[in-house]
């Protein structure tokens, strides 16, 4: 069974869904016993970092993320999902920096005012649209994914990982910037593969079949 976090943000029933759809049994957990007995875990996300996390550690999400990261079963994050596993973000109402998961190491950013594509138009934030993948290197969630492939990001915010060899693809949004990520059998990425059309959908079945 692939439990889909439930902490009160994220498209849900959309990963829900696109799971159904390639054959899998994928189910919504909010509750931490459920989340760590999974065969797989998927992390998804909307909104603010910091929301989010007081959402993980009010259920003891955040503790059963990490059990279930240590049994060495495959975890994907999604989006705000990805940027959680990180140990700080700028995204946050207080005067310090918001503490993640710790899973990774590195930090969340903001993209800077400013940005331009290459005619010299500006860029707005968030960054919202479909935007080509460019590897790094190679890993099994992309088997079967060309290079150039587009797919649908929704985000003001993206990792700066402090481990370049876990970043797997780059985009480009006025800026090279980190959109997936793998570490032993955590993967995550920026990009929404649930609103990412047949790319989306190999990827999807890529993690299940893992």
């Amino acid at each position: 069974m692939i439990a889909i976090v439930d902490y009160g943000m994220g498209n849900l029933r959309s990963v829900q869904k696109a799971l159904q759809k390639l054959g899998y049994d994928a189910q919504i957990a909010s509750d931490a016993e459920t989340v760590f007995r999974a065969d797989k875990v998927i992390l998804p996300g909307v909104g603010a970092f910091g929301a989010a996390m007081e959402n993980l550690r009010r259920a003891a999400l955040d503790a059963a993320i990490r059990d279930f990261i240590a049994t060495g079963k495959p975890f994907l994050g999604i989006c705000l999902g990805l940027q959680l596993l990180f140990e700080v973000s700028e995204e946050s109402w207080k005067e310090r920096e918001e503490p993640g998961l710790g899973v990774l190491r590195g930090r969340v950013v903001r993209f800077p005012e400013g940005l331009t594509d290459e005619q010299g138009k500006r860029l707005k934030v968030p960054h919202i649209g479909w935007n080509a993948l460019r590897f790094v290197r190679q890993d099994t969630l992309f088997e079967g994914v060309a290079e150039g492939a587009h797919v649908y990001f929704v985000h003001s915010y993206f990792p700066t990982p402090a481990d370049e060899s876990c970043v797997v693809a780059l985009s480009d949004y006025g800026l090279p910037f980190c959109c997936a990520v793998q570490s032993q059998n955590v993967r995550a990425v920026q990009f929404h593969p649930e609103k990412s059309s047949a790319v989306g959908l190999r990827i999807l079945r890529n993690f299940a079949e893992q």
